[in-house]
């Protein structure tokens, strides 16, 4: 455990002008704050936040991250107030302690909740002053560092995911790939023992076969810099981490021995300038990999790291990965934002470039409507393998592998995201769901007349446009669900006989348990609650006229009745089953007679029958206990009807889908169900269920629809 004495010593060795007298005064406070108290491996608890205060001196930050360090959890598990802070300290270490504390006692349903709720406040909290989301990882840092002491293998796990998916991240984005690094190994070790076990293994073979190949490739390095002229140059050797091997094991799909970067070798040197020499040393002394070349120096990531990476057949024919950085750039590499040293003036950069991200983080937190929303679009903004594209005025957005436009808009602005009806992609007007690629210039395409599309969601990637389109997305359909639950209600009373008003409505809001009229109409338009419960409620005496329902009667008696499904009473035409066994068609691909059918045995629902081709059988490629072979039964004509599902383009204009009901109708169809899935200003797209005999019924109706002039295309839908 550190002493005192050399605490203090740490922080003046690189801060000659730190408090000592605050850093005493705390040190004493938390010992006495925690006093007692044991950590699982039955050491002093206050040997925690002395490890985590350490962490924060190797990274040389302020006096008031220490001191914050050495307190962050007084509040939290000791006696101590923020009162107490703020008394015997400053405002500064007690706002800095607050954004620290977890929020341990906020009663929540589950622990998804109990941790996206945690980071919440952690986004806000480090959106003001960033240091609190340093002292934050070094707090993770040294309880990853100690997981092993808890006996709850449950509880480790989920810390270590935690680690994982949300503080490794974060790390990253901040630049401390250092601690970045160690946080994924401790989580890999936990999580996937047997595979960084074997990944170690394989690595201690290559170096035991390996003869100090590694070392004999530094050298000739440093010879050939030497000789072209750069004496000073500085030339290191690293393994990439375990579980970086493993991932890139995992996303190639390749083996160990076909990875050709698991040794990376750094140049070092004293000048922008010379890092463009060495590399064009490195480029003439050795052939260049294709693709392999980066460079952020002059195009810099968000977070501030800037280096040159490239890859080249080097020495002994070996492929190797070459990073070429100045010193200041490598202190960045390995600190990032603490390096940057920028609270020694009390000055947080809370608007630097680097923060760009923070601030996006908080407008996810804004539109997201669930704790647990907010944490699943963090975690898209978190995992970013980047491309870097240009605004027309040449401003770098950087965005994840796989981002579109529309991505490219929200990352400008939300208003221009929200606004986007087409984009320039280096001159070309593409489509929206174009996927960006390194280097790309985008000009967003605006109309003030456009709102985010349905559509949107399904090929974005960032979460902040993610979260934008749902929002939007979650207040339109409250608007429409409002609209047609208030007319549903409206003619159910005219149609009993009442005059409709909000007022009477408002006296049974107890009853449905909501809190506003509009939330009762909206429940009733999105079939959470039937206008007939809430006029019985508002009329609980009402009886309806014998005249009424003789006269409804007999507007039914017009209607053609649906032949039953003859499941149950008669046998299906179809082979290969156990007689009585019960049957269904699945939903997902609508199997037609003239199909090519498969059987699966599902549990408590007897056989569900699915095209072959279609997309759900692939969850049951383990399984073919569970596959039964059947056909369609090539007797009699069966006179019931199968639902037939497609998928059309309709041109948005006056009588088109009256013209499409007279084609289905005309072509011997009924119409069951029909969804308009998208509409803009020109199209509609259009889901129909169509009561059909078999597959040619259904093929015919699809020609006939093909031959109408508002019809753009239509096909058969599948998987939906």
């Amino acid at each position: 455990m550190i002493r005192q004495y050399e605490l203090v010593e740490r922080v003046r060795a690189y801060d000659p002008s730190a408090d000592e007298d605050l850093l005493n005064r705390a040190y004493v406070f938390s010992m006495k704050a925690h006093g007692s108290q044991l950590r699982a491996s039955g050491d002093p608890y206050f040997s925690h936040p002395l490890e985590v205060a350490g962490i924060l001196t190797e990274m040389k930050l302020d006096t008031a991250s220490i001191v914050t360090a050495l307190l962050h959890d007084t509040v939290e598990d000791t006696l101590a107030t923020l009162d107490d802070l703020q008394r015997q300290f400053t405002p500064e270490v007690m706002r800095l302690v607050d954004g620290v504390t977890k929020l341990s006692r906020i009663e929540l349903q589950n622990d998804q909740n109990k941790q996206a709720e945690n980071f919440r406040k952690l986004v806000l909290a480090m959106s003001e002053d960033i240091r609190v989301l340093l002292v934050k990882l070094a707090d993770r840092l040294h309880n990853m560092r100690t997981l092993g002491h808890l006996k709850n293998p449950d509880k480790r796990k989920r810390i270590a995911r935690e680690t994982l998916e949300i503080y490794a991240p974060l790390a990253e984005r901040i630049g401390i790939h250092s601690m970045k690094d160690e946080l994924e190994d401790l989580a890999f070790a936990e999580l996937n023992p047997d595979g960084r076990d074997s990944v170690l293994a394989q690595l201690s073979r290559m170096r035991s076969q390996g003869e100090n190949r590694s070392g004999r490739v530094l050298e000739e390095l440093r010879r050939t810099l030497h000789d072209q002229g750069l004496p000073d140059a500085v030339v290191t050797g690293r393994e990439k981490s375990p579980y970086s091997i493993w991932q890139k094991l995992q996303r190639k799909n390749v083996t160990f021995e076909q990875l050709s970067d698991i040794m990376a070798f750094r140049i070092i040197v004293d000048s922008v300038e010379h890092c463009y020499q060495a590399l064009g040393v490195i480029h003439g002394r050795y052939p260049v990999v294709p693709g392999r070349f980066k460079d952020y120096i002059s195009t810099a990531k968000p977070n501030g790291y800037r280096s040159i990476h490239t890859g080249v057949i080097g020495p002994e024919r070996q492929r190797v990965e070459i990073q070429i950085r100045t010193q200041a750039m490598h202190e960045i590499a390995e600190l990032g934002v603490a390096a940057h040293w920028a609270y020694k003036q009390g000055q947080p950069r809370a608007e630097a470039r680097e923060y760009r991200w923070l601030r996006e983080l908080l407008e996810i937190l804004e539109h997201a409507q669930k704790p647990e929303e907010f944490l699943e679009h963090t975690k898209l903004e978190l995992y970013q393998d980047q491309v870097f594209c240009f605004t027309p005025k040449g401003d770098l957005i950087a965005l994840p592998r796989g981002a579109t436009p529309v991505d490219f808009a929200y990352a400008v602005h939300s208003e221009v995201g929200d606004t986007c009806v087409g984009a320039k992609i280096n001159g070309r007007m593409l489509p929206l769901r174009t996927q960006l690629q390194n280097g790309d210039q985008v000009e967003v395409v605006t109309s003030k007349a456009q709102t985010p599309a349905p559509s949107w969601e399904r090929f974005v990637v960032t979460g902040k446009a993610k979260s934008r389109i749902r929002k939007f997305l979650r207040s339109q359909q409250r608007s429409q669900y409002l609209t047609l639950g208030k007319a549903m209600l409206l003619k159910l009373f005219r149609h009993e006989g009442y005059e409709f008003s909000d007022k009477a409505v408002e006296g049974v809001l107890r009853i449905f348990q909501v809190p506003t009229i509009e939330d009762l109409y909206a429940n009733i338009g999105a079939g959470l609650n039937s206008p007939r419960e809430v006029f019985n409620a508002v009329f609980p005496g009402h009886k309806a006229q014998a005249e009424r329902d003789d006269k409804a009667a007999a507007v039914q008696a017009l209607v053609r009745p649906r032949p039953k499904a003859k499941g149950r009473d008669h046998p299906l035409p179809i082979r290969g089953l156990i007689p009585g066994m019960a049957v269904h068609y699945a939903r997902c691909c609508h199997p037609l007679p003239g199909d090519r059918i498969v059987g699966i045995v599902t549990t408590g629902k007897g056989v569900t029958i699915h095209t072959i081709d279609c997309e759900t059988l692939e969850s049951f490629h383990d399984a073919p206990e569970r596959w039964i072979d059947v056909a369609w039964d090539s007797g009699p004509d069966n006179p019931e009807d199968h639902v037939g599902r497609i998928s059309l383009l309709v041109a948005n204009e006056p009588g088109s889908l009256g013209s499409l009901s007279t084609v289905i109708g005309k072509n011997g169809g009924n119409i069951t169900n029909l969804k308009i899935t998208s509409r803009s200003q020109d199209f509609f797209e259009i889901l129909i269920d169509i009561d059909v005999k078999d597959v040619k019924h259904l093929s015919n109706i699809i020609a006939a629809l093909r031959a109408t002039p508002v019809i753009n295309a239509v096909d058969r839908a599948r998987g939906r």
